[in-house]
């Protein structure tokens, strides 16, 4: 990965819908020779997929909580179940005081119950442990080495 794909990413990040002509001239390529970077970044696989940020609360998801969850055994399905709660945008196995951590977006504190009563239901599942957040200061996506952070691109 070069600076040009450095600043391809960067851009992406900022706006994924930005045409490849604009693309390519504010990293002083083509739009062909942009839309070929793009492509091979996504074959590489360091663009997983391209998406649309959505504004949880604007969207009736204003309630965030991240539960960590304890278990006596897991079996092969606990990543399936988690995956089939709608409410659960993450799930991540931890080292710490739980086995598991889900990141969960809920419309209200009862919805929010009623997704701890499902997982519950989760074969091997023994606690919670829920920490709901009260304000965000800011959410960060990944960030590639050498990328700007800024808008400002040369």
């Amino acid at each position: 990965m070069d600076d040009v794909d450095r600043m391809i990413i960067s851009l992406l990040q900022e706006d994924a819908a930005r045409p490849y002509a604009a693309l390519g001239a504010a990293v002083g390529l083509s739009a062909g020779a942009a839309h070929e970077r793009v492509r091979k970044l996504r074959e590489r696989g360091l663009i997983r997929r391209t998406t649309v940020d959505i504004d949880p609360v604007a969207a009736g998801r204003g309630v965030l909580a991240y539960v960590m969850i304890d278990g006596k055994t897991w079996m092969g399905g606990t990543g399936e179940a988690l995956a089939a709660v709608p409410e659960i945008e993450e799930a991540h196995v931890i080292a710490g005081p739980a086995s598991l951590l889900v990141k969960v977006r809920a419309s209200s504190t009862r919805e929010l119950q009623d997704v701890l009563r499902r997982v519950f239901e989760i074969d091997g599942v023994t606690g919670t442990q829920t920490v709901v957040v009260l304000e965000t200061f800011f959410e960060r996506g990944v960030h590639v080495p050498g990328t700007s952070s800024d808008s400002g691109h040369k």
